[in-house]
């Protein structure tokens, strides 16, 4: 047994491989398509997984009938053709049961001796290639050029070859995914380790003995070293004065705004509701974020208009876990700027805050980089006795951002009232103890950094080792050659002409009544297979045997041209709306007086 060379592997456009179906989406106003349907309708919310045993909407049998879906049969190969996520992502999964599919997806039913699985791993192997070869260009949602794909080209190997590349696939992602998985535990530990220390330190657990006077004593971080290194003896050394308490502290900063306000302009920010919250250590009081924050400022009420160049529009996307993401941030240009910014222009030290979709995260903006606020975000800034960092720990931990989700409304669009995000409370401790705490939070997270930036490289790592595999796979050097396998080209010559056959001489169907007989009592009708007859390529293929049955200037009833092609229902449906959307055929009357004309030749375009 060896590894085959480059020329020995042979390549086959992916429209040769079977049957390839589109979708398509039953009438909403018609009850009797949906209610009590146990036939799964798959859509792209339902492609998240790579082996497809059901989805989230079901539809019956009389639906399939009639409408543009066709029933599946399991070990068909579905792909996403149309839909956002094809912007960085190409869902690909094989059925385990009969299903039907919405038009946003494709779906190829293998020809015999072509593997399921071993397409859909060609497939994720080839992702990027499609997304860069077969994307539309111009269009709003992203989308696959279906003619673009079914030409696209993958590696075949004979049957024997295909059934030992699964399975040497599927045993070493079996390793790799329980790698995978106990490095996700480590990061969820680590994510419930820093959740307990930021709740250790708004309790004033964390500095319980500093509070006792036995170690770690400290006025400031000013009393450490030139280098960084912790001064023992500081943090050893009693305060030489008095410490302010957190109330003190917060009576300081409302008499000073009081005064900077001047007579009648001061309005009294609203204080904390303390019922019910839990008992603070000595010194320490509870305050409102309008207490702490002389700075409070709602973004514009509007989406500017975002260009290709410009300055960073930060959206809730942007701030997601406390991080600022500058990379992914819309930009705006100078016009739309000055509009977002007439509030005020974000400055370094303002902490900005997502009150929409992704609620409850707060950043404090660097000086390195001048942004202004997109729709969904507010910004405020901490008085400058309180300690930034203090007041960002608590505002992403899970103290407040529990009170973030309590004031959130709405389930399809969640936001935060202005009112609300002024009301939240914060722990005040003394200012001195403030930056112990700081110390204390940063000192402990520092090795949580470290871990999580170790346990990223390692999932990315395994990212990229699972697309190692998947190209060792195609390229012939994950599993060696027997030469007593059949020769991949017999394997593809069988397959082109069968394709060929199955055109050459169309199964007739049955003319269907129009009546629809109700389904018995109490039973199911059972799934009616993938008819060969209706077993066109793509689209294209039904498209271009209509026309070539139609002469210019007769008319035709659906009768004429649906059954003796041995046309679904369905597949009729969709062919014919793509003729009528392109202009190649015109619809007189309605219905059953339905008759359809070719326009010109009906074979440009």
């Amino acid at each position: 047994m060896r590894n085959l060379k480059n020329e020995e592997i042979c390549l086959i456009p992916l429209k040769d491989l079977g049957v390839w179906c589109g979708g398509g989406t039953p009438s909403k106003q018609v009850s009797t398509y949906w209610k009590n349907g146990t036939i799964p309708w798959v859509s792209p919310k339902d492609m998240k997984v790579e082996h497809i045993s059901g989805a989230e909407d079901t539809i019956t049998e009389k639906a399939i009938k009639e409408s543009a879906t066709n029933l599946l049969p399991p070990g068909s190969v579905l792909v996403v053709t149309r839909s956002g996520i094809l912007r960085h992502t190409f869902p690909v999964a094989v059925t385990d049961v009969p299903v039907t599919i919405n038009q946003d997806l494709k779906a190829l039913v293998p020809s015999e001796g072509v593997d399921p699985r071993f397409v859909a791993f060609a497939l994720r192997s080839f992702s990027r290639e499609i997304l860069h070869q077969c994307s539309k260009q111009g269009t709003t949602v992203n989308s696959i050029e279906t003619k673009e794909l079914l030409r696209f080209q993958i590696p075949l190997f004979s049957t024997e070859v295909q059934t030992r590349i699964v399975a040497e696939i599927e045993k070493q992602f079996s390793r790799l995914d329980e790698a995978v998985a106990n490095l996700k535990r480590v990061k969820s530990n680590l994510k419930r380790y820093k959740a307990a220390v930021l709740k250790a330190a708004v309790e004033g657990k964390l500095t319980e003995e500093w509070r006792r006077g036995a170690i770690h004593r400290a006025q400031s971080l000013a009393e450490y070293d030139n280098q960084g290194a912790k001064n023992q003896g500081a943090m050893n050394r009693a305060p030489t004065k008095p410490i302010e308490t957190g109330a003190e502290l917060l009576e300081r900063i409302l008499a000073e705004r009081r005064k900077a306000a001047g007579k009648g302009k001061y309005k009294e920010p609203v204080g904390p509701d303390t019922s019910g919250l839990p008992e603070l250590p000595a010194g320490w009081v509870w305050a409102t974020l309008d207490q702490l924050c002389p700075l409070f400022v709602d973004s514009a009420h509007r989406t500017p208009k975002y260009s290709d160049a410009g300055y960073p529009a930060l959206r809730p996307r942007d701030v997601v876990n406390g991080k600022l993401n500058l990379e992914s941030a819309a930009l705006v240009p100078d016009a739309e700027f000055v509009i977002q910014s007439v509030r005020h222009e974000p400055q370094a030290g303002d902490i900005v805050y997502s009150r929409e979709l992704s609620f409850g995260w707060g950043v404090e903006l660097p000086a390195t980089v001048k942004l202004c606020l997109s729709q969904g975000m507010c910004l405020f800034r901490p008085d400058k006795r309180v300690s930034s960092k203090y007041f960002l720990h608590v505002l992403n931990g899970s103290f407040v951002r529990t009170q973030a989700e309590r004031a959130a409304t709405g389930s399809a669009h969640p936001h935060i009232n202005l009112g609300d995000i002024k009301s939240y409370v914060f722990p005040l401790a003394p200012s001195a103890e403030l930056e112990v705490i700081v110390f204390k939070i940063e000192q402990q997270l520092s090795v949580v950094e470290v871990a999580e930036n170790q346990l990223e490289a390692q999932l990315t790592r395994a990212v990229r080792l699972r697309q190692s595999i998947l190209k060792q796979a195609f390229s012939g050097q994950l599993v060696p050659q027997d030469p007593n396998d059949e020769p991949a080209s017999v394997l593809l010559e069988r397959i082109r002409n069968a394709v060929g056959a199955r055109f050459i001489a169309p199964k007739t169907a049955p003319v269907q009544s129009r009546k629809t007989e109700p389904e018995p009592s109490g039973r199911a009708q059972s799934i009616a297979p993938l008819h060969q007859s209706d077993a066109f390529t793509c689209l294209d293929d039904v498209t271009a045997a209509i026309l070539a049955r139609m002469q210019p200037g007769r008319e035709y009833a659906r009768v004429e041209l649906a059954d003796p092609l041995g046309l679904s229902a369905g597949r009729w449906n969709a062919a014919i709306q793509d003729l009528k959307r392109t202009g190649k055929v015109r619809q007189t009357g309605e219905k059953r007086g339905a008759r359809y004309v070719l326009v010109g030749t009906g074979r440009g375009g």
